[in-house]
């Protein structure tokens, strides 16, 4: 029989075969991924001093690095039944367009309003805040897709949304803003006049068009300062990622039941929220030694903080008011090229991606992104989904494998992440059909600028 005759082109489990518990892959971590510090003494930060920006829920969840499953609450569950469990699609049409023996399988997230994988940890954090019995929540947002997720769940649990908006994703998306307008959020484009940090990075940066480090200060700083606030972020996080594990669980399990074993598992990076998402299943069958798998981050090359970044203790934000989180860094300061990304313009990455990057659980690499467009086209061409730029960069790496496999003959099994839809980046995608997009590509020098900001202190040295 057929591949055809067997695996269906969608495969959808049943709402009870939804994941009742998240995974932590850091139980499973032999090297646990370093604590984040207090950055005035440097010394690990604690639940106490954390519980000050994040829900104490949350902070128990960011700390524990032991518990290998957390239970999933009934009212979370609910809300992921509106959308979930979401498709893990064989991707017959692409396949045939390349004429490639290698079977290409996609995990698709963006089957819900805000049109991405972001709403499986905005309901998650929206209904720790509303349990803690907060007013709302304040955050940052790039591509819109985060704040998009977060402004449902606040409205679905009658909470208070504040979202700054890195300023040229505020300008380039107008419409990704008034959907979070509509569920009730209030948007302010990032760096701005309303915070002491974004009046301090206006001065030092004039006409800048602002990054998440920035906008992520801001959003820090608004909920420090109002009663009844804290703080939520949509990637880079433990807690996050622990939140996105519903992905890769939810494909592992539709693979399970195909005996379906990937060679190979694609994602897009830049803080590292649905590339964790993704992997972190598989990474745990590695980290027992129970399977190997050849795991990819992709990231952009206008922000390549894995591929060319340092391993060192930095700021979370450009401001420097977040706790110091050792990972993969361009330097809080690096204010990346304006590309249509914007979810992948982060100057870091996750402390557990970085942490199994820097074993040798994965790797990366960069792409530049007008072979990204070239391959998102190509992909809706035939496969009939108009993917995000984000998720277009794992499109671009998990083609070229397909490709390489047509050469060499081997049947691979490619899986990765499609972790949203394109519908509301159009005016990326007219800047590629008319010609008028460019590559960048920083210089030595000026990731140097980035990296002279990175913090000194005894132990983190690059």
């Amino acid at each position: 029989m057929s591949d055809k005759n067997n695996i269906p082109y969608k495969i959808y489990l049943e709402e009870n075969e939804m994941p009742d518990s998240w995974y932590n892959v850091r139980a499973d971590m032999k090297n646990k991924p370093a604590p984040l510090l207090n950055p005035g003494t440097q010394k690990p930060l604690t639940f106490e001093e954390m519980r000050g920006i994040f829900c104490d829920e949350l902070c128990k969840q960011e700390l524990d690095d032991t518990t290998p499953y957390f239970k999933i609450p009934d009212e979370i569950r609910k809300f992921y039944r509106m959308y979930r469990p979401s498709p893990l699609v064989r991707a017959y049409c692409l396949e045939e367009k390349l004429q490639t023996p290698a079977k290409i399988y996609y995990k698709f997230e963006g089957n819900n309003t805000s049109g991405s994988h972001k709403l499986n940890s905005a309901i998650a954090q929206a209904y720790y805040a509303k349990k803690q019995g907060l007013k709302g929540v304040t955050t940052e947002t790039g591509a819109g897709q985060w704040g998009t997720a977060l402004s449902m769940a606040c409205a679905y649990l009658d909470l208070d949304c504040n979202v700054y908006m890195v300023k040229c994703s505020y300008e380039q998306k107008p419409f990704r803003r008034e959907v979070m307008r509509t569920y009730g959020a209030k948007v302010t484009p990032s760096p701005s006049e309303t915070t002491e940090v974004g009046r301090k990075i206006l001065r030092e940066f004039p006409g800048t068009t602002g990054s998440l480090g920035c906008a992520i200060s801001e959003a820090v700083e608004a909920a420090i300062s109002k009663e009844g606030y804290r703080y939520v972020l949509g990637s880079v996080l433990n807690q996050v990622l622990l939140h996105q594990t519903v992905i890769g669980l939810e494909a592992k399990a539709a693979m399970d039941k195909y005996g379906i074993k990937p060679d190979m598992i694609i994602g897009c990076a830049g803080g590292g929220s649905n590339l964790g998402g993704l992997i972190s299943p598989f990474a745990g069958e590695m980290l027992r030694g129970e399977a190997d798998y050849d795991i990819v981050a992709v990231e952009p090359a206008s922000c390549p903080s894995l591929t060319r970044g340092k391993f060192v203790y930095d700021f979370c934000d450009t401001g420097k008011v977040c706790p110091l989180a050792k990972m993969y860094t361009l330097g809080s300061g690096f204010i990346p090229a304006p590309n249509h990304a914007g979810g992948l313009r982060y100057h870091g990455m996750s402390s557990i991606l970085s942490q199994l990057y820097h074993d040798g659980y994965m790797r990366a690499m960069s792409v530049e992104q007008t072979a990204v467009f070239k391959a998102a086209e190509q992909f809706a061409r035939v496969e009939g989904i108009l993917p995000a730029p984000e998720s277009s960069h794992a499109i671009k790496v998990a083609i070229d494998e397909a490709l390489k496999c047509k050469e060499t003959g081997e049947e691979k099994t490619i899986l990765f992440g499609l972790t949203g839809t394109g519908y509301f980046d159009m005016m990326a995608y007219e800047r590629f059909n008319n010609g008028e997009m460019v590559d960048y590509i920083p210089t030595d020098e000026e990731l140097a600028k980035g990296f002279a900001g990175i913090p000194k202190f005894p132990g983190n040295e690059f």
